[in-house]
């Protein structure tokens, strides 16, 4: 078993474990008077000096302590125990082993579903050279922790990109990879162009370091021509989740649409159940053939307590399989909005943010449930939803939960009844930065590219847009043949070309506290241009609807200046 060290902190006075000897200060429950207040009623110094001498003397017995180096399916069987035993943490972890632990949890966890022990432990997991794609849903968990590399801070052009499966189809593999390669080529070439650009129109201040000055610069044009890079885009991110997060979050990426998402899944599943990677590792094992050297039956010993293998979840994961629940009401779905849609096309909006107003609960159920699979606004699938009549808006309904099973939290879209509830139509690089507001229900539509580009004002500045104008028609002309050959996950298969400048749809619904956080964070001039005009037009969204709690917003104004070297 690993080792366990534990951090002490005690408010238990020395020998609080004896009896005070203090007399009692207050009334007592039958109402008698205590000696030391009868005597002391005459002399409130006396009496003062006394229930100070208490105070000190009866400190709580509280006792704080951090946990280290414990497995975390043990913490968290030991953690469980609480309200199962009178053991303290201690003891429990003193007592336990890996055997006992398994036990208690398939009895517990699966046996008797009680699902919140899984709560108790935490897992640290990295998972490198995934594409962007996958990325975004890898961390499309409301509960989810964790960081994804940046397109601000690091230069994208040697990171790789995934290709998809296309089997026999050797026309569209070429296609492809012609289409990133010369995307790629693009991202560099824009790249080193807006860099320059930006030096040449921004002076550098006579404090400011040459390095800091160029390092500065380079992440601003990054910011730019991060709108070039593919879905594909190799990234990596590293998640701290706790147990059940992570189980839900396999069984989600094993029913993707997408193959790569579903090997990801599995992955995942194989990290958390096979052993860990030690950091330690190459350190212990050195100090173990010096123990060993000295006393070989010694080494032995601390060869097993020091390297043995580590299981972060063997049992909380195991379990976690393809949900047929969100497989097939998906499926289902699908067919509804594409029935109910099939005649109304795409309206073209140019409003980025809208904020929608009230409407019965069944009616906003049934449009999010719809809205997640098609490219349409909410108010379109709304109005459709409504011209449908009731019957039609109950069906919708009975749709989202006719296959859930005993275990199944219900489909994100039954997440209703907020009051701020945005439409959000954004470039697929701002939206990447929107979507790691945890505290807000976001409900995603697909990838796409019927919804246009973003083309920001600095590539025209810099002469480049014309440039940039013919890489998105070559690209999304590439993008249609892909999506129409006839192979399996044609269609899924092509979403890897579309660079991150096309827009796409997601639904943000909130309360009005994070309304506020996310207008006053997302607008601060350091921010990317894109989110920063999202952020600003919630505001003003909310400002019009709701003119006397504008006040109360502290935005930063998106039209003012801003000092490319502010960080």
């Amino acid at each position: 078993m690993s080792q366990i060290a534990v951090n002490e902190v005690s408010t238990m006075p020395e020998g609080s474990n004896q009896k005070s000897s203090t007399p009692d200060l207050v009334s007592s429950g039958s109402g008698h008077r205590s000696p030391l207040r009868a005597s002391t009623a005459e002399n409130p110094a006396v009496l003062e000096a006394a229930v100070v001498e208490e105070v000190q003397s009866e400190a709580p017995s509280t006792e704080v302590f951090a946990v280290y180096g414990v497995e975390p399916e043990i913490q968290a069987y030991a953690m469980a125990k609480y309200s199962r035993s009178s053991l303290s943490m201690k003891e429990s972890l003193r007592e336990i082993s890996t055997q006992k632990a398994e036990k208690f949890l398939n009895t517990f966890y699966f046996q008797y579903g009680h699902r919140s022990i899984a709560d108790l432990a935490h897992i640290a997991l990295a998972v490198e050279r995934l594409s962007i794609l996958a990325a975004i849903e890898l961390a499309d968990e409301q509960r989810w922790d964790g960081q994804e590399r940046s397109t601000r801070y690091q230069d994208f052009k040697k990171s790789g990109y995934y290709v998809p499966d296309f089997g026999a189809d050797d026309e569209a593999r070429k296609l492809y990879r012609e289409t990133l390669d010369f995307l790629f080529a693009e991202y560099e070439a824009l790249s080193a162009h807006m860099t320059k650009h930006l030096i040449s129109i921004t002076p550098k201040p006579a404090e400011m370091k040459q390095e800091a000055y160029e390092r500065t610069l380079k992440a601003r044009a990054f910011d730019i021509t991060r709108y070039l890079l593919p879905l594909a885009t190799n990234t990596s991110l590293g998640e701290i989740v706790n147990a059940r997060t992570l189980e839900t979050q396999v069984a989600h990426l094993l029913s993707h649409t997408h193959k790569e998402t579903r090997v990801l899944g599995e992955s995942l599943k194989k990290a958390a159940t096979s052993a860990a990677y030690n950091v330690n590792a190459e350190s212990l094992k050195k100090l173990v053939e010096e123990i060993r050297a000295a006393n070989p039956e010694l080494g032995a010993r601390a060869e097993q307590e020091l390297l043995h293998e580590v299981r972060v979840a063997p049992t909380l994961v195991k379990y976690a399989d393809p949900n047929p629940y969100e497989m097939e009401t998906r499926r289902e779905l699908r067919q509804a909005a594409r029935e109910l849609l099939k005649s109304e096309p795409v309206a073209p909006s140019k409003a980025i943010v809208d904020l929608l107003d009230e409407e019965p609960l069944e009616v906003e159920i049934a449009t999010t449930l719809l809205y997640e699979h098609c490219h349409h606004s909410y108010r379109q699938v709304r109005q459709a939803v409504q011209v449908s009549g009731e019957r039609f808006r109950r069906e919708i309904i009975d749709l989202g939960l006719r296959h859930r099973g005993k275990h199944d939290e219900m489909l994100r879209g039954f997440r209703a009844g907020q009051q701020f509830r945005f439409d959000i139509l954004m470039d697929t690089g701002g939206f990447r930065d929107m979507h790691r507001h945890r505290r807000c229900i976001q409900v995603m539509q697909g990838f796409t590219t019927q919804h246009g580009y973003e083309m920001l004002l600095d590539v025209e500045d810099a002469g480049m847009r014309s440039r940039y104008d013919a890489v998105m028609r070559r690209v999304q002309t590439a993008i249609e043949k892909l999506a129409a050959r006839n192979v399996p996950e044609a269609e899924e298969n092509s979403q890897y070309a579309i660079p991150l400048a096309y827009r796409k749809r997601a639904l943000f619904k909130m309360d009005f506290a994070e309304a506020v956080y996310i207008s006053e964070l997302r607008t601060t001039p350091a921010g990317h241009v894109s989110y920063r005009n999202v952020a600003y037009a919630m505001y003003e969204a909310v400002a019009r609807k709701y003119p006397a709690l504008a006040k109360y917003f502290r935005v930063h104004d998106v039209t003012a200046p801003v000092d490319l070297l502010q960080r």
